[in-house]
């Protein structure tokens, strides 16, 4: 089964600079290949309809879902 996430781009336009477009990540996909913020990804144009992203470089992250911290004995108190 094939999870689809409508996501409205957004465009920013400022005076004297050009336009910029936002199209967020919703979280459960984020989640779902364990990306968070700050990390650094690439779009690339697969054909006049479709995009893919990619990460830039190697992910660092510890497995696991976005933000849980494994707690071992030592570290409570």
């Amino acid at each position: 089964m094939q999870a689809k996430y409508p996501v409205k781009v957004q465009a920013i336009r400022s005076q004297g600079r050009t336009d910029r477009f936002y199209a967020f990540i919703p979280l459960p996909l984020a989640a779902a290949i364990g990306l968070e913020a700050g990390e650094e990804v690439q779009w690339s144009l697969t054909d006049r309809n479709n995009l893919s992203v990619q990460r830039v470089g190697p992910t660092t992250k510890p497995a696991g879902p976005p933000g849980v911290k494994k707690v071992t004995k030592s570290a409570r108190k």
